[in-house]
């Protein structure tokens, strides 16, 4: 996943569609859709509702009955304003849907903490995962302000510096506490640009994960963009088993530059592709994790969706897990 909304006035998908230069919504084959059993680590298989955001905001009841039918047991909920907790709840129980984690943004958790863990339970979620760090003070990200929103993020990506995961870092602590407190958990999760060096090889990622409580700031690793951004996602997960407990599952096709700039385009870029039809072995990253040591996995597919309709790809992707021996 690249961002989330950073506030209610950011569109994470418009963010997205400007990052990708594009990065469907046609109706599922005809015909009644099996839903298969079998699942890697004996886990339910989740979908990010990232991947059908577009669909969500048309026809969320559809789009959940869909996701539902294909097989998909949970979802992870992106933020999505246009539907109360109370309404959207009910639809995934109309469907059976679980929904154990949802994403949200820092400044909304430090503004609104008590709101957000409300509407958290009511959704029945446990892990309340933060996807972007943050700056103190963000009037020194330099913007052009005919770039608009997308200018701003990527001046703020930009701007990070170690010491602002220093701060990021403290108020995770800060604020898992307080979630903790009210039985539920903090999490993070990663993209690529985290993994950008700074003095003494250091990266933004690892000086968060040595800064951050390991018992009040869980992690969610995106399989694929720490692939992306040229590491291993087996290396983290021996690393820091006791960190990990969901799991972002989504592919790349073969041959893209490792690159911790979010966005890339042009030659060598990293290009979305459904799960089987790129470079990532996740029979490897599954047989990493030990057991009970995941509590969800999560399909993630990352626009544009150019051979084939999400509600399709969506499709294509939980079969490639179901089929998938570890």
């Amino acid at each position: 996943m690249i961002v989330e909304a950073m506030t209610t006035d950011y569109s994470r998908r418009h963010l997205l569609g400007k990052l990708a230069g594009g990065i469907a919504a046609l109706p599922l084959v005809s015909g009644e859709i099996s839903k298969m059993e079998g699942h890697p680590m004996n886990m339910p298989i989740g979908l990010e509702l990232y991947t059908v955001g577009k669909e969500m905001e048309e026809d969320p009841r559809g789009t959940l009955k869909q996701v539902a039918a294909v097989g998909y047991k949970e979802v992870e909920l992106s933020p999505m304003s246009k539907i109360g907790a109370k309404e959207l709840r009910q639809m995934l129980d109309e469907v059976g849907l679980k929904n154990p984690a949802g994403h949200y943004m820092l400044p909304d958790l430090l503004k609104d903490l008590d709101g957000k863990m409300a509407f958290a339970k009511e959704m029945g979620q446990h892990y309340m995962v933060v996807t972007v760090p943050w700056i103190a003070d963000v009037s020194r990200v330099k913007a052009d302000p005919k770039a608009g929103q997308m200018g701003f993020f990527m001046a703020l990506l930009s701007a990070f510096t170690l010491d602002d995961y220093k701060w990021s870092a403290e108020q995770f602590n800060k604020v898992g506490e307080q979630v903790k407190k009210a039985g539920l958990q903090l999490g993070y999760h990663n993209h690529n640009f985290e993994f950008k060096k700074f003095e003494g090889g250091v990266t933004g990622y690892d000086e968060f994960l040595r800064l951050t409580d390991a018992d009040l700031v869980k992690l969610e690793m995106d399989c694929g963009w720490v692939t992306v951004a040229g590491h291993d996602p087996v290396e983290y997960l021996k690393k820091f088993p006791e960190r990990y407990k969901l799991l972002h599952i989504k592919d790349f096709k073969k041959g893209f530059t490792p690159t911790h700039k979010l966005g890339e385009q042009g030659e060598g870029a990293p290009v979305p592709t459904e799960l089987g039809r790129g470079g990532i072995d996740y029979s490897k990253i599954f047989a990493a994790t030990k057991k009970g040591q995941i509590d969800s996995i999560f399909v993630e597919q990352e626009p544009p969706f150019k051979e084939m309709p999400a509600l399709e790809a969506m499709k294509v992707d939980y079969e490639y897990l179901h089929k998938l021996h570890v």
